[in-house]
């Protein structure tokens, strides 16, 4: 697969997706939710432009071996698109002044981000997959 990529990328970046939301549901703070759901859409389009994928390819992957399988794209991309739509909602609640809606999606954001983090189970990829398996052909 030739446009693979490396799969502890996308791991690398739901644990900084972790950290931020954590941050985000903490405080509250929509402008930060914001800039979480600007590097979800960035990577939605993209991974290599992705914000995370930048730092993972430039500190990180230097210094580890090369993985050992590689992965499609698509499915984290489908993830990065799924976490946008929830910080998109989150956004808006915590802008509008409806916080209990911002802390909810970002709770769901958190949750599939530190699954993806501490597991290596990406939700949003699974559900991409099961999708792609129950589309007509």
């Amino acid at each position: 697969m030739n446009n693979g990529i490396d799969p502890r990328g996308p791991r690398f970046g739901a644990a900084i997706t972790s950290v931020v939301l954590a941050i985000v549901l903490v405080t509250g703070s929509g402008w930060l939710a914001l800039a979480q759901t600007v590097v979800f859409a960035i990577g939605a389009v993209s991974l290599r432009h992705g914000p995370y994928g930048l730092i993972y390819r430039t500190l990180v992957a230097p210094r580890l071996a090369p993985p050992a399988e590689l992965e499609a794209p698509e499915p984290p991309r489908f993830a990065q698109l799924v976490g946008m739509i929830f910080t998109v909602i989150a956004t808006i609640g915590y802008l509008s002044g409806a916080p209990l809606i911002g802390m909810i999606f970002t709770g769901f954001a958190l949750f599939a981000a530190f699954l993806n983090a501490a597991f290596g189970f990406c939700l949003g990829c699974r559900t991409y997959l099961i999708i792609r398996r129950l589309a007509p052909r």
